[in-house]
């Protein structure tokens, strides 16, 4: 990741409801949710969570999948991975042995797309 790809993935999360709906998919998992179902949790209107959404998936954080009647989604976990390596790449000047590996750092593997 760049700088040019991280300062808006930051800036999508420094609001306190994108920050919120953000985690809300993190825990979610790849199986992700129905924006129903978050507005729903949250208490933000429609309207609002939509303008939230999508700013979340204009920074790459999320995206969304249609399941029947309903929008799913979920957080890109690859695109939070890339943006927790860039922002600990030169964690503890370098010294490999005092910080954590980007493996270490990653919240939940890959998914597959099969």
């Amino acid at each position: 990741m760049e700088i040019k790809d991280a300062v808006p993935a930051l800036a999508a999360l420094a609001q306190e409801t994108r920050l919120a709906v953000y985690r809300m998919l993190v825990e979610a998992g790849p199986a992700g949710l129905a924006a129903g179902k978050i507005a729903e949790d949250l208490g933000v209107a429609a309207a609002t969570l939509s303008f939230h959404l999508k700013e979340l998936s204009n920074a790459g954080l999320t995206q969304s999948r249609q399941s029947g009647r309903f929008v799913i989604y979920s957080a890109n976990f690859e695109a939070m991975n890339a943006l927790l390596a860039f922002l600990t790449a030169n964690c503890c000047r370098g010294d490999a042995n005092a910080c954590l590996t980007p493996a270490e750092l990653q919240c939940c593997p890959p998914v597959s797309s099969s």
